[in-house]
């Protein structure tokens, strides 16, 4: 009975429960710290073929391939906003190996072991073999952030999958191209008319389209309020027009506009990549169960042993072969050549690119086109899987894996900066203090801390900080101004529970920033200038951790007036003491605490030097009298 209900589920209804469906798994691999991509795949086997509650093509009818062509038209464009040319030019040496090199070679090998391995006909094999090139960023992401890998081998592997993303889709774009022309029956010469006014139309289109677009934006024709609109609807009008003159030439047009957006340096820019993020995590989810409820079992079942067969030639053979011998003469170390060339998750643009491909070669005749789906869920459930569970003790056996300590990023040398580090160290965590000025960084080098000299907010940091090792940040310089930037450009990447801000002078009342800028407060709402004034004074800063025996009644009775800062928890978590977060700690944990002077131990009492700096820069600022612009 439950099931003839749902069966009666109308075309909207189907949507909505998709998007539930698929949002929802996402925020549950969140919450369980499992791939996404593992979760959205069960739950659309679940509730398509398993329990039969909706299968897309019964009920949504004839609208559910074009959703799925214009979904992925979408992914592919924000794929191509992601090809900066000065990031590309910028990358390592091996970077652009694996891309100029890596990617045709990934193309043949891997259309080499379908064709062989699993039996698919030249046509399927060299269409999937392109879309095999795609590692998939968004899988690759969070499998760096667990595993802690060193900065130069994650750089690489993330870069790889960045800019093989759209390269891999453009390669089997042209190719299925190639397909459906020859299958027509057409003559040589009238082929490659047709191919060559197709492409051709929609790479101008797309360069026209993007270009003009970049145009409007920079000479403000279109107002803020409507770019995220117009951009949106000028996408999907780009790819109708360009796919009703040759069909799928579409997705390569949308992929060029992407292209020349990313290289437009707009000042709208980080607006638009943050929406076109939100659209994509959308369009993938929902994208993803789609496909894993339309999955027909009867042909997953012909695989048979071709599919084991298929995922052990792709991991052991197609993905080592792609990135050894592009890196044959780098200077890259060997150890970190065969933990790139075992690395090599699939994601889910492949299974979208797949299925869409597929039909198409269905349609064209080509029967075995149907297998692309299954093929693409298998090999991205195999990688998914091997590589999540290999990845970090592949690391750790080759000794590429990063600090296992937490880490802390503080925004702005200063006195209290270095205070910081130096007690936080005892406790375990990893410091980086970042500043613009070099003067500001002079006492943390004198103590031996880690320092970067730049804009943590620049391009030079984003391949010179190691941010993987740094998950929480403290925008602590003598500029409020700055220090709400940074948090609030940092906070959607890095999560705004992890981002912190020392308290701007003017913060009360009137002058209070809105809720979205901005980090998190800390306890008390203590200044820069406050912090320094404080140090300068006598007071310190002091790590102890506690125990069975020794418990937070303890502590506080043997510290009056001390105040707590921060907590390390034994399981290695850092958080601050936040206004609305009290401190609560357990057995095990570490508390990082302001002690008042005559707390202070002989052996805790602060530098001469740094006193004295802090009291210098404290006064500096009373006499500039800076309200943090």
């Amino acid at each position: 009975m439950e099931g003839e209900v749902i069966q009666g589920l109308s075309p909207v209804q189907v949507v909505a429960l998709v998007g539930v469906l698929g949002v929802g798994a996402q925020w549950l691999a969140w919450r369980m710290r499992l791939p996404a991509i593992v979760l959205m795949l069960g739950i659309g086997l679940l509730v398509g073929p398993v329990l039969g509650w909706f299968l897309p093509e019964r009920d949504l009818g004839p609208i559910y391939r074009p959703l799925i062509a214009v979904a992925v038209a979408i992914i592919l464009f924000e794929g191509g906003l992601t090809l900066d040319y000065a990031r590309l030019r910028d990358a390592r040496a091996p970077v652009r190996r694996l891309v100029f090199v890596g990617a045709p070679l990934g193309w043949a090998l891997s259309a080499l072991v379908l064709w062989l391995a699993v039996g698919l006909s030249w046509q399927s094999a060299a269409v999937f073999g392109g879309v095999m090139v795609v590692t998939g960023p968004t899988v690759i992401a969070p499998m760096l952030r667990q595993a802690r890998l060193r900065t130069r081998p994650a750089q690489v592997l993330q870069w790889e999958a960045i800019l093989n993303d759209p390269i891999g889709v453009l390669i089997a774009v042209l190719v299925l191209e190639v397909v459906l022309v020859l299958e027509t029956g057409v003559s040589v010469g009238a082929a490659a008319w047709l191919l060559g006014t197709g492409i051709g139309f929609a790479a101008v289109t797309g360069w026209v389209a993007g270009k003009g677009m970049a145009l409007a934006f920079a000479r403000a024709w279109v107002p803020e309020y409507m770019k995220v609109p117009v951009l949106f609807v000028s996408v999907i009008a780009v790819f109708a027009a360009t796919d009703s003159v040759l069909h799928e030439t579409g997705l390569l047009a949308v992929t060029i506009m992407g292209m020349m957006l990313a290289n437009a340096k707009l000042s709208s820019y980080v607006e638009l990549h943050r929406f076109k993020e939100h659209a994509t995590v959308l369009l993938v989810s929902g994208v993803f169960v789609l496909m894993a409820a339309s999955m027909d079992f009867a042909t997953l079942g012909q695989l048979t042993w071709r599919a084991a067969l298929f995922v052990v030639f792709t991991v052991a053979l197609a993905r080592p072969l792609q990135v050894m011998l592009p890196l044959i003469g780098t200077q890259l170390p060997m150890k970190e050549r065969w933990l790139i060339a075992l690395t090599g998750p699939r994601g889910v643009v492949m299974v979208a690119v797949s299925g869409l491909f597929g039909a198409k070669l269905v349609e064209a005749g080509i029967e075995d086109g149907a297998t692309l789906a299954p093929l693409s869920f298998i090999i991205v459930l195999a990688t998914v899987i091997i590589h999540g569970f290999t990845l970090a003790p592949m690391a750790r056996r080759l000794g590429l894996s990063g600090p296992e300590r937490p880490g802390l990023l503080i925004v702005g040398g200063s006195p209290f900066a270095v205070a910081l580090s130096q007690a936080l160290e005892k406790a375990g965590v990893d410091t980086l203090i970042a500043d613009t000025n070099r003067q500001h960084l002079t006492p943390a080098r004198n103590a031996g801390l880690q320092t970067y000299y730049g804009d943590i907010l620049g391009e030079a940091a984003e391949h010179q900080v190691e941010f993987i090792a740094y998950p929480v940040v403290l925008a602590a310089s003598d500029n409020d101004a700055y220090n709400t930037l940074v948090a609030t450009d940092l906070g959607p990447d890095l999560g705004r529970d992890a981002v912190w801000q020392i308290s701007r002078v003017r913060d009360r009342s009137r002058h209070a920033l809105p809720a979205q800028l901005g980090g998190q407060r800390l306890a008390g709402r203590p200044t820069f200038e406050a912090v320094n004034q404080r140090l300068a004074e006598g007071w310190t800063l002091r790590s102890t951790r506690l125990s069975e025996e020794y418990d937070m009644d303890d502590w506080q009775a043997e510290r009056p007036g001390a105040e707590p800062f921060a907590v390390v928890t034994k399981a290695g978590v850092l958080r601050f003491a936040g206004p609305d977060q009290p401190v609560t700690v357990q057995a095990g944990d570490w508390i990082t605490a302001f002690l008042p002077p005559e707390l202070s131990e002989p052996s805790d009492a602060p530098d001469p030097e740094l006193a004295a700096e802090a009291a210098d820069v404290a006064r500096e600022r009373r006499e500039r009298g800076e309200t943090g612009s």
